[in-house]
């Protein structure tokens, strides 16, 4: 779901969709197996494999307050991994309840879930509002933008 959203971003706003969907799909590489130091050893892969300084930032800087990082989005692709990561989390819990198309969905239904902190109680709402502040959009755009990228997904 993330890396699908940050392709439908990357297109949205004139950048690569490559490496934006290929950011979104790497992001949690290293999650499962090492959880406790999120990102770091995905982060030294990435180095050691050669990928971009603009995706190892963007792997950074979406673990914003999770295990003791503070490294803040400097680039679109960064704000926009930061805003996109836990957003899809709220439309995957959403759906889990109403299993109705993500396209079909109502913003104001995700607004108002959003909103909900006993909802997807885990994800933490002021790091999406975070990510889209340092994007420059507003969290009602960014749920419709969403939405309308997510729509092609079973």
């Amino acid at each position: 779901m993330v890396a699908t959203a940050m392709e439908g971003y990357a297109t949205h706003v004139g950048e690569d969709p490559h490496l934006w969907f290929v950011t979104g799909l790497l992001h949690d590489l290293d999650f499962e197996k090492h959880p406790a130091e999120h990102p770091s050893p995905s982060l030294g892969w990435f180095k050691d494999w050669g990928y971009p300084p603009e995706l190892i930032h963007a792997v950074e800087a979406h673990a914003y307050g999770y295990n003791n990082f503070k490294t803040l989005p400097q680039t679109k692709l960064a704000a926009a991994l930061l805003a996109c990561d836990e957003l899809t989390g709220i439309f995957y819990a959403y759906r889990k309840m109403n299993p109705i198309p993500y396209g079909s969905m109502k913003p104001s239904s995700i607004r108002k879930k959003f909103k909900e902190p006993s909802f997807a109680a885990k994800i933490d709402r002021s790091v999406i509002q975070l990510g889209c502040d340092h994007f420059g959009i507003p969290l009602d755009d960014h749920i419709a933008n969403l939405i309308r990228f997510l729509a092609p997904l079973p």
